[in-house]
């Protein structure tokens, strides 16, 4: 029974984990938006939740190294699916930041509008195991 509670359950506890990473990284670009030189980064979401769910290193986001004393992982950000990312440039500035706010702040309200989408399906789906366990 608990084997199928958990298959149940790790579809939307995937998602949520994944949105969770992925709402940092857009937090931190937000944080970021005045920090000379800053890259914004991002995630491909889908190619990260496949990547989390066939049970990839970490769960979720491959551990980035920025320095060459870091311990190397299995799978890195450079290229390896569900990887951080750089965004593309949509329009330059002269301290070389790459933080967009309009861009930053609609992936903010979109991730965050799907994340609360995905907790609220699974509240729905648990409010259904719970009444097929109490005979309702």
């Amino acid at each position: 029974m608990m084997n199928k509670l958990d298959a149940a359950l790790n579809f939307h506890e995937t998602a949520l984990r994944v949105r969770g990473q992925r709402q940092e990284l857009l937090a931190a670009n937000i944080a970021n938006a005045d920090t000379p030189g800053y890259k914004a980064r991002d995630i491909n979401f889908a190619e990260t939740f496949k990547h989390a769910l066939s049970g990839g290193p970490n769960g979720g986001l491959p551990a980035a190294t920025t320095n060459a004393a870091h311990i190397q992982t299995s799978a890195s950000s450079s290229g390896q699916p569900g990887g951080v990312m750089f965004r593309s440039i949509i329009q330059g500035s002269v301290d070389g930041n790459t933080v967009d706010m309009d861009v930053e702040r609609t992936q903010f309200a979109d991730n965050a509008l799907r994340y609360e989408a995905s907790v609220t399906m699974i509240s729905g789906q648990i409010k259904k195991m719970l009444a097929a366990v109490q005979g309702q």
